[in-house]
């Protein structure tokens, strides 16, 4: 049995309505097409994603429609509770364990807003206790599911016999903003969706996280984020971030193992955060692997698209499915966010 904290389990849940990218392609063509003469010289963009479909709480010609930032709101806390409890319930499933084992949720979202946060009602619909605590985190974007498990994994450092619940829930298709034509828009309708999904972690058998690594680079605030307009959040995407996963993550995840004690050559699995087909393409020149090395997380953006700060949870319930126990070997978790940020988390199987 691992002597820190270890990943227990990991469920993902999805929305009903499924969206081909061929779908979504037709779409932008017909509603950028007013602001770029050379659409069918944009349009290409779909297919290099590698998408084949993704899913949404919406149905697509929702996306045709104007909506308000309170209707587009109540259509997030209605369905991020929904796919929430179904990713919880799967996770605690899958090892058999109880609410009421439960001394902690670490609620990750960063596409709507509640006051409470949500977890307050996920604790009285799954029947957690009334005391247990509850830790939101906002805004980290695409980080945010990395993050998540390394606070989470901290937590059971200080509470040994209870264990922790990470839940993250995005619903990237709400932040569509029908008026703006921006080519930043039109990138982001190609890549992001829709989904939740719970981890547990606990003492126990699974991979053993050894350390986590958060980095916040300087004078990098507008290469993703949200600019608040009246009808909500609208997209702020750099096409900048492929460059900067290839010029700094290298050295970054080398300072990451220097801290936890291990050796960088030692690193053996990857469990990457899919945001795109060249984030992904960067990461693999960036630490030594071969073009395609990283199957898992391309399988997720096929199948999912880039659901933020969820994407790398469902890569890490794939890895859990047939990960070498026993074998020792050493893998890092990761992912990259507005900051422009990154965080690492370290395990050994």
């Amino acid at each position: 049995m691992a002597s820190g904290p270890g990943i227990l389990a990991a469920a993902g849940a999805l929305p009903p309505h499924v969206i081909r990218q061929d779908e979504a392609r037709e779409f932008a063509r017909r509603l950028f097409a007013e602001a770029h003469r050379d659409i069918d010289r944009l349009l290409p963009l779909f297919d290099n994603t590698m998408i084949e479909r993704r899913h949404f709480c919406v149905p697509l010609e929702w996306f045709g429609e104007e909506h308000s930032f309170p209707e587009k709101n109540e259509l997030y806390v209605r369905n991020a509770l929904e796919l929430s409890e179904k990713a919880v319930r799967r996770a605690l499933d899958r090892v058999g364990a109880e609410p009421r084992d439960v001394g902690a949720v670490f609620f990750v979202s960063t596409t709507g807003i509640a006051t409470p946060s949500l977890d307050s009602r996920l604790l009285f619909r799954l029947g957690f206790s009334r005391h247990t605590k509850r830790v939101p985190i906002w805004g980290l974007g695409c980080a945010g599911g990395a993050a998540g498990l390394a606070r989470a994994a901290d937590y059971v450092r200080a509470y040994p016999e209870e264990l922790a619940l990470l839940v993250a829930v995005e619903l990237c298709g709400l932040t569509f903003q029908r008026g703006d034509l921006s080519k930043s828009n039109l990138v982001a309708a190609s890549l992001f969706a829709d989904g939740a999904a719970a981890v547990l972690l606990g003492r126990g058998a699974g991979p053993e996280v050894l350390d986590s690594y958060s980095t916040t680079w300087p004078d990098s605030e507008d290469v993703m984020g949200w600019d608040l307009i009246e009808t909500g959040l609208k997209v702020r995407f750099a096409k900048s971030v492929p460059r900067i996963v290839r010029d700094r993550v290298r050295e970054n995840l080398e300072e990451a193992c220097e801290r936890a004690g291990v050796r960088f050559e030692e690193l053996r699995r990857f469990v990457v955060h899919p945001g795109g087909a060249k984030v992904l393409s960067a990461f693999e020149e960036a630490v030594g692997l071969e073009p395609g090395t990283l199957g898992a997380p391309r399988e997720v953006l096929r199948r999912c698209g880039n659901m933020s700060s969820v994407s790398v949870l469902f890569v890490l319930e794939r890895f859990l499915e047939s990960y070498p126990a026993g074998s020792a070997e050493v893998g890092s978790l990761s992912a990259f966010g507005p900051g422009f940020s990154s965080e690492h988390v370290l395990f050994r199987c």
